[in-house]
């Protein structure tokens, strides 16, 4: 007589030793986030996901971060450009008191000390909107 139980746990247990053994892959919905701070992060933090090449204007829900971010930590493999403006527009060097953009690659960044265009300045408070992407 055909033992179908026999038949069944052998059935389940060679699927989930395959399933075991399969490497686990990131969820289509998993998002990487910038942490975005007007104080030092984490507090007063906000994570915004990143969401490539797209402009993140500091407007509605975010306001309040507007012209008040002091630091961001960014994820390893992305560069983030923080610009002074809406809308992710770069207006270049000479807008008092600094550029009118900062780019920000992976790592915990303070603001008031940040790589500009002319050099190292003080983004601090000076951020209107963002724009991510891998690198």
């Amino acid at each position: 007589m055909f033992n179908y139980k026999a038949l069944f746990a052998s059935t389940l247990a060679a699927v989930l030793a395959v399933a075991a053994a399969a490497p686990a892959k990131p969820s289509p919905d998993a998002s990487v986030t910038i942490e975005i701070c007007s104080g030092t992060c984490p507090v007063g933090g906000v994570s915004v996901p990143v969401v490539s090449d797209a402009c993140i204007n500091l407007t509605a829900g975010l306001s309040f971060l507007n012209k008040e971010i002091s630091q961001a930590i960014v994820p390893g493999g992305f560069v983030c450009t923080f610009f002074q403006d809406f809308g992710c527009i770069a207006t270049g060097t000479g807008n008092a008191p600094s550029d009118s953009e900062v780019v920000l690659t992976g790592g915990t960044w303070n603001l008031s000390d940040a790589p500009g265009l002319s050099g190292t300045v003080n983004f601090n408070d000076l951020t209107s909107s963002i724009s991510c992407s891998a690198i």
